[in-house]
């Protein structure tokens, strides 16, 4: 099973939480938090899986999650999508663009680790 997964989110809070979630999981977690320049760091350090916002600064976590599903090296990483919009047409798009799974925030440290154990047992 693979260890290193990349929080790719702009809230602090978000961003301590999953971290304190995971790494007590035996996760090594690598955060990012700009939309724009999301890419090239999966390209110089391809994790085992993703979890992506929706909402960045730069670009959107929909525009980084088709750049992944359309580049052969990223193409099969499991992403996780995180939102505070819980709207159908999100969850919908997000599925259609090749998420694995799409969890609204807020959102209960036992359902992050569940789901990030489940996409990497896949």
């Amino acid at each position: 099973m693979g260890k290193r997964v990349l929080l790719i989110e702009d809230e602090p809070n978000i961003i301590e939480a999953i971290s304190f979630i995971l790494s007590r999981d035996g996760w090594t977690v690598h955060t990012h938090e700009d939309g724009e320049t999301a890419m090239d760091k999966i390209a110089k350090m391809p994790p085992d899986m993703i979890i992506l916002d929706v909402m960045l600064p730069g670009r959107s976590g929909f525009d980084i999650l088709r750049d992944l599903r359309n580049h052969t090296a990223s193409k099969d990483i499991p992403v996780m999508m995180l939102t505070a919009r819980g709207q159908e047409k999100d969850r919908e798009l997000a599925l259609r663009l090749g998420a694995n799974h799409f969890m609204t925030k807020p959102f209960s440290n036992s359902d992050v680790r569940d789901h990030v154990r489940s996409l990497m047992e896949a």
